[in-house]
């Protein structure tokens, strides 16, 4: 039966695609809520204005800042009501993950079902909330002191007002943004925070790919620094293709089952773990940790006089953790290197599907059931893991370090390339499992109109 459905998954087409009806009114509301996610990027916070903060964001152009613009779509240098993006959120989640595999009452409320999940989530919305106070208060502040520092007067009328009016407001914006991801995923196609990065990173594609154009007609960049990059992103995308499809398929063995017709063949099925189990997360979560409080490190630094201690402190501390440098690339190695291994037993536990099987009657030829088998499936993927987590480290590292070393002035390095294309294959599996949905419900209907007329 796996076989067979393995098989018509294959074979599927689009050809079909005209005849579902809910699959295309679930990509046009996921369009949909895209575009009212573009749009937001564009509203600047109250008090803004928009003609200085250009000037101001030319002028601190470079760094921390642009990076973390690729995350939010340009968001953040436009200061607009989404200009967080979802990173409280993602870091919110690291926050609560993390508790509930420490403290014992949240272990036990993860334990607890779709119960336990909702009052988990609940709490990650309180620490989301929580995060954009905070954040959102230093942007504002930075903000002032960076646009006087600089002779402009990015804020029409600064003081403790404009920043309350902005926290208020990026408050409303990133729960707006989650609220609007929670519809996408109920409602939509695919996961829903996943694509309003993917989006934003998208977003910056057409800019990425003027300033690398511009260059090499300017004559900053040569030609062949343009074909080795372009050469880059073409390798990079076909070795996330590869990997991100990569699977190591445990037999499971099934006894004979004995029918009216007498023994029946013993069944075979394949247990998939997937080399990359944590998907494209860990990537995000490291980012998360590590851009925004740097970007706001760099809003403070550049306020501060440079000849005093705090100002030349910060200052050096941004230049160690510029783009490919070895202190910023040692430690998002290290981000990606742990979430790889955190995230995958989050979503991956061998004593239950070891339980599951046991209670199913299958089990993994030569290992007995139950401890055994939990045993062997958390030896067979902690090794997956770690070359999964060698796979990511250098996608996102290597990219990182030669565009630093090709001297582009692109901040699209593999975590984004990484982002793009792991959501893009994770949608188009969901569009074609609805298909496939779509096609049986098909071929049940016709057996049951056969069924009737004779």
């Amino acid at each position: 039966m796996a076989s067979r459905a393995d098989n018509l998954a294959s074979n599927l087409s689009f050809a079909n695609f005209s005849k579902a009806t809910e699959l295309k009114n679930r990509i046009w509301f996921t369009i949909g809520a895209l575009i009212v996610f573009r749009f937001l990027s564009f509203v600047p916070l109250p008090g803004v204005n928009p003609a200085a903060l250009q000037n101001l964001t030319d002028q601190a152009r470079g760094g921390i800042l642009d990076m973390f613009n690729t995350f939010t779509g340009g968001s953040l240098e436009r200061m607009s009501l989404i200009a967080l993006g979802v990173m409280p959120y993602i870091t919110a989640s690291i926050v609560i993950q993390l508790a509930a595999s420490l403290h014992p009452t949240l272990a036990a409320l993860k334990k607890e079902g779709a119960t336990g999940r909702q009052k988990l989530n609940q709490y990650t919305r309180y620490g989301t909330v929580f995060l954009c106070a905070i954040q959102g208060w230093f942007l504002a502040s930075g903000l002032e002191s960076f646009a006087a520092a600089n002779g402009l007067q990015a804020v029409v009328d600064p003081g403790v007002m404009f920043r309350i009016v902005a926290v208020i407001s990026l408050i409303g914006g990133t729960m707006f943004l989650l609220w609007l991801g929670e519809q996408i995923t109920s409602r939509g196609i695919g996961n829903g925070v996943s694509l309003i990065i993917m989006a934003g990173i998208v977003a910056q594609f057409p800019t990425f790919a003027s300033n690398l154009f511009e260059g090499g007609r300017t004559g900053n960049i040569t030609a062949p620094v343009i074909a080795a990059f372009i050469a880059m992103v073409v390798i990079l995308i076909l070795i996330i293709c590869f990997f991100e499809r990569a699977q190591r398929r445990l037999l499971i063995q099934y006894p004979k089952r004995a029918t009216a017709r007498g023994m029946m063949q013993a069944d075979r099925s394949h247990l998939p773990l997937k080399l990359n189990t944590a998907g494209v997360i860990p990537p995000i979560f490291a980012s998360s940790l590590l851009l925004l409080p740097l970007t706001i490190t760099q809003f403070a630094g550049n306020s501060l006089d440079t000849d005093s201690s705090g100002g030349a402190f910060l200052q050096q501390m941004l230049q160690y953790l510029g783009q490919g440098q070895p202190l910023y690339l040692a430690l998002y190695a290290i981000g990606i290197i742990f979430f790889c291994f955190f995230y995958t037993a989050v979503v991956f536990n061998p004593e239950d599907t070891a339980e599951n099987l046991k209670k199913n009657g299958g089990f993994i030829p030569g290992i007995r059931p139950g401890k055994r088998t939990a045993d062997y499936l958390d030896y067979v993927l902690t090794r997956i893991t770690v070359v999964g987590a060698i796979y990511l480290t250098l996608v996102c590292i290597i990219p990182e370090w030669a565009i630093g070393q090709l001297g582009v002035p692109i901040f699209l390095g593999g975590t984004s390339l990484l982002i793009v294309v792991n959501v893009t294959v994770d949608t188009i599996s969901q569009i074609q499992s609805h298909l496939l949905a779509h096609q049986y419900g098909d071929l049940i209907k016709k057996a049951k109109l056969k069924g009737r007329m004779r």
